[in-house]
């Protein structure tokens, strides 16, 4: 209980490996690091279930190795926190409830990302794209639960994998500067982020809502990258 099993340790090491070994391979190609800025919301059992609407603050690093004009290999590690409250739900029985907790993420992400249209970045002038992101996630999180409605901090961290789905778009500034807004959205594979469904026969007292139902959480905001790197011949991106 609250703690990640030994696949899951393998493969958050594996993600920060394959990160690694982007960065190195990516001698003579165009690549970009740069910040993540915004907020974060989650959906779940408890507060509103909007898919976009930030509670809490979010921010991280990001780096992208574009290996061609249509896509781009991405990774990256964000943290956010966030609020969920009853009170401000649409749904009459939540309100009534008035459950409210806060909890934190902090998650490294892995995967692909794909350009709508020809983004050059070896050519001088404007570069514009709407792009889609998804790949592997694993984030941590508090483990909490409900108890006599209120909410009860363990101190412990749990851990899960969540499949990123992201759309966004990028501008070009400069010859060195990228600047984006996106909004993700991240299917998590637990129930447990808004702590209504504690794991273990001591906590099966204190799960409710609906436990076939996995939360969501979403990062919503903008990005501001530089590029660097060499262009390794004449005709890249052509």
């Amino acid at each position: 209980m609250g703690k990640p099993s030994k696949y899951s340790i393998i493969t958050y090491t594996a993600i920060l490996v394959l990160t690694l070994g982007m960065v190195s391979s990516a001698r003579g190609q165009m690549f970009e690091i740069g910040l993540f800025g915004g907020g974060t919301n989650a959906i779940g059992d408890v507060g509103k279930m909007n898919y976009i609407m930030p509670t809490g603050l979010a921010g991280g690093a990001i780096f992208k190795w574009n290996k061609s004009k249509r896509y781009a290999w991405r990774a990256s590690m964000i943290y956010g926190q966030f609020t969920l409250d009853d009170a401000n739900s649409d749904i009459r029985g939540r309100r009534q409830r008035g459950f409210t907790m806060d909890n934190t993420i902090l998650e490294t992400s892995a995967g692909l990302e794909l350009n709508f249209t020809d983004y050059n970045l070896h050519k001088l002038g404007p570069a514009f794209t709407p792009y889609l992101y998804t790949g592997l996630t694993y984030f941590r999180f508090d483990y909490n639960y409900f108890d006599a409605g209120s909410v009860r901090f363990t101190g412990q961290r749990d851990g899960a994998f969540a499949i990123p789905m992201t759309v966004g778009m990028k501008l070009r500034l400069n010859q060195f500067l990228i600047f984006g807004a996106e909004i993700g959205a991240r299917y998590t594979f637990t129930d447990n982020l808004d702590a209504s469904n504690p794991e273990g026969s001591n906590f099966e007292q204190f799960q409710f809502g609906n436990v076939f139902s996995d939360d969501w959480y979403v990062f919503s905001g903008f990005t501001l990258t530089y590029t660097f790197g060499r262009k390794p011949c004449d005709d890249c991106f052509e």
